[in-house]
């Protein structure tokens, strides 16, 4: 072997050594790294364990679904209740005659309001808001299908409602049984400020339009 040669080998072990002492190094500090985050791994726990201490952990009361108010029944039941007595208490045998007007047209109107306001019913300046059927009926039943109807119009403050209960055409003798019934009834109704006979296009003789009392002035 050369001196040369003898030489290059030299340098390249030195070269070596360096080498693998860096990746020593490196692998210490790699190792110094891992205990330090260890270190401080160890000391959180310690500090949220003693944080923790003498916590105790919250009891879980299980949840049971509440069952619905019962609320809206009772007060259909009491509307129900209320309509079926006011509906008992509607007369059949008062006088019709002398709350009537002396027109055709079967007109009612309460004496404080004057007859301008079935003149103006007359003309349609209320739009009608909600209507009832009653053919079909029997008495006790019509009776009761309009107080409720009424009760309904009135919660919902519909001024102005029509109320079809037919010609007769088909009652024995041909009368109205109801037409004369209704209009008892209505005049018993403190709600009820006018009525008059529906135009022919709004069921003519067979019907009525009603005005009631609103919460609001003003029609």
């Amino acid at each position: 072997m050369s001196a040369r040669d003898g030489l290059k080998s030299f340098a390249e072990l030195a070269r070596l050594r360096k080498q693998l002492r860096r990746q020593e190094a490196d692998a210490q500090r790699a190792r110094l790294r891992e205990r330090a985050q260890a270190t401080l791994a160890r000391r959180d726990h310690d500090l949220f364990a003693q944080a923790l201490a003498g916590v105790q952990p919250l009891k879980v009361v299980p949840r049971h679904p509440r069952p619905p108010p019962d609320l809206l029944p009772i007060a259909r039941q009491h509307a129900l209740d209320e309509a079926a007595a006011l509906a008992e208490s509607l007369s059949d045998e008062i006088d019709i005659e002398r709350y009537l007007d002396t027109d055709d047209a079967l007109s009612f109107h309460r004496p404080q309001l004057g007859l301008e306001v079935v003149k103006r019913l007359r003309r349609g300046e209320w739009a009608i808001k909600r209507q009832i059927d009653l053919h079909g009926l029997r008495v006790d039943q019509a009776r009761g299908a309009l107080t409720e109807f009424l009760a309904q119009a009135l919660r919902a403050e519909h001024r102005c409602v029509r109320i079809i209960h037919g010609k007769g055409l088909g009652s024995i003798n041909r009368q109205p049984v109801l037409k004369g019934k209704v209009l008892k009834w209505l005049v018993q109704r403190s709600e009820v400020l006018a009525f008059c006979q529906a135009r022919p296009n709004d069921g003519g003789s067979g019907a009525l339009i009603v005005l009631l009392q609103g919460r609001k002035s003003g029609g």
